[in-house]
């Protein structure tokens, strides 16, 4: 009986050294830079994350929405920085595995009505937001690093609508970060077939739990129900796991 409780002992204190290394590992692991926000910035921390809670999985969006179109606009020059804003791979996009499973939902309810997506941005790095911020210092047009973003977080996206069989952008009132009133989505001074389109990619964001940004009618974002971390994993990496 003593060697049994002895036993249990031992076990019992090796869990909690090991939970101990754990949360140290996750500490070490974890960059605070000068703008004051923790971020991960290494695939072992990011593993760990996972390892609690697999909902914290940044998927690819074409590994699960094979038929979606990619246009992202800071791998290139064509933005409104005019220059390219994180590196290759451009090919490749991430969300939060929850947010990913949404999206594809909508994919598939916009198919039905002759419609389909075309992503500009989803996971951003927070190096990034922090070189957006460094530019332009203006809370109208980039997120503050202070705080992080969705995007830093994997769970927003710039998107809009395409023709399923031309694949040509809809018209939509306005382009892509255009930072005047007529991207809101209260401003309705357009054609009838502008605000079917806005209405459309909406509401289907939205049925699907997304939330639209007010003042940009091609973000949208999803709720950061479970403490989801801001991450600055380089795309290469995030690539090379999926």
């Amino acid at each position: 009986m003593l060697n049994k409780i002895s036993l249990n002992r031992y076990i019992l204190l090796l869990a909690i050294l090991n939970f101990i290394h754990g949360i140290r590992g996750m500490a070490q692991s974890t960059t605070t830079g000068k703008y004051g926000v923790p971020t991960v910035d290494k695939m072992a921390m990011y593993q760990q994350t996972i390892y609690k809670d697999s909902a914290k999985q940044m998927v690819e969006l074409k590994k699960i929405i094979p038929a979606i179109v990619y246009d992202l606009r800071y791998g290139t020059n064509n933005n409104f920085m005019h220059r390219l804003m994180y590196a290759p791979p451009a090919n490749a996009t991430f969300l939060r595995l929850p947010a990913a499973q949404a999206l594809a939902k909508v994919q598939k309810e916009l198919n039905t009505k002759g419609y389909g997506l075309k992503i500009f941005d989803a996971y951003r790095p927070y190096s990034v937001t922090v070189s957006f911020w460094e530019l332009v210092h203006d809370e109208r047009y980039v997120a503050n690093p202070a705080k992080g973003s969705g995007h830093n977080r994997g769970l927003a996206v710039d998107l809009t609508l395409i023709d399923l069989k031309t694949k040509r952008e809809q018209d939509m009132g306005t382009g892509f970060d255009n930072f005047t009133d007529s991207a809101h989505h209260s401003f309705v001074q357009f054609s009838s077939t502008v605000l079917q389109h806005r209405r459309l990619l909406k509401t289907t964001m939205e049925k699907y739990g997304f939330t639209a940004l007010e003042t940009e009618w091609w973000h949208f974002f999803w709720a950061n129900d479970r403490g989801y971390e801001v991450l600055d994993i380089p795309f290469s990496q995030l690539a090379a796991k999926r």
